[in-house]
């Protein structure tokens, strides 16, 4: 059995997977991580019960089959993942949809960096607070 915590990544674009677990490998976090690459991939790893309670959702917002903000929605609806801290890790910076993700239950709205640094750097920094600092409900 893995120890580890485990974080949920829904992200569509293989190049921002690649750095985002890049970005948690460096990361001072020891974790895993789970990969869906849509939002009917994220529910049906969330809802499944043979699939342990991930500590953390990392979503995008700009996804196929079914986008972030319905994602997060059926998340905070379900009792088994209401609980889950869900931060939307995107390239948008729309304030409606800020404003959207927050009335739907998001713990936090992270906006992508362009940089490659930046972005390993602040990836990095989300996981630590999450996994590290952020006292838990479980």
């Amino acid at each position: 059995m893995n120890d580890k915590p485990l974080i949920l990544l829904v992200e569509d674009n293989p190049n921002d997977e690649l750095l985002a677990l890049r970005a948690l490998k460096q990361s001072a976090v020891q974790c895993s991580v789970a990969v869906a690459h849509d939002g009917i991939e994220a529910l049906e790893f969330l809802f499944d019960v043979a699939n342990p309670i991930p500590e953390l959702v990392l979503l995008d917002l700009k996804l196929p089959r079914m986008r972030g903000l319905e994602v997060l929605k059926r998340i905070r609806a379900e009792e088994r993942t209401r609980r889950v801290p869900v931060v939307l890790f995107t390239s948008s910076n729309q304030p409606s949809d800020i404003l959207n993700c927050f009335d739907s239950g998001a713990n936090s709205f992270v906006r992508k960096p362009m940089d490659f640094n930046e972005y390993l750097e602040c990836l990095a920094k989300v996981a630590e607070y999450w996994l590290m600092i952020h006292q838990s409900s479980k």
